[in-house]
């Protein structure tokens, strides 16, 4: 039996909040690139009946990445409920709501660009 390790690396600063975060995999597709600005981590408690998350990000995450992560873990999420659960409809409706997001998205960040403020810094 095959087995695949993943690995993550947080560095905090004195208020404990993330300020690189490193991650590396034995099968990693990346090789050689594994530093990033935010991740998410949900696993199944099914002794409990529910889900664990871990959501950390660091400071130079900006807002859009941080908006476009988000609609794409959902569009994910979307692709996934098929794969597991042949649920059409839900997927759909969870996609539905990735484009519209994500057309919302477009114009915040060409209204920011406008302003002067391209990367929708904080």
């Amino acid at each position: 039996m095959k087995k695949s390790e993943i690995r993550f690396n947080v560095a905090l600063d004195e208020k404990n909040f993330p300020e690189t975060i490193h991650w590396d995999a034995t099968d990693n597709p990346n090789e050689g690139i594994n530093d990033t600005r935010a991740i998410a981590i949900a696993v199944w408690d099914h002794y409990h009946k529910g889900t664990l998350k871990i959501d950390l990000w660091t400071k130079q995450m900006e807002v859009f990445d941080m908006k476009q992560f988000y609609i794409e873990i959902m569009r994910g999420i979307s692709e996934t409920l098929v794969n597991a659960t042949g649920d059409r409809n839900a997927a759909q409706k969870i996609e539905s709501l990735c484009k519209e997001l994500s057309q919302d998205l477009r114009e915040e960040i060409k209204a920011a660009s406008e302003q002067g403020n391209p990367a929708g810094k904080a």
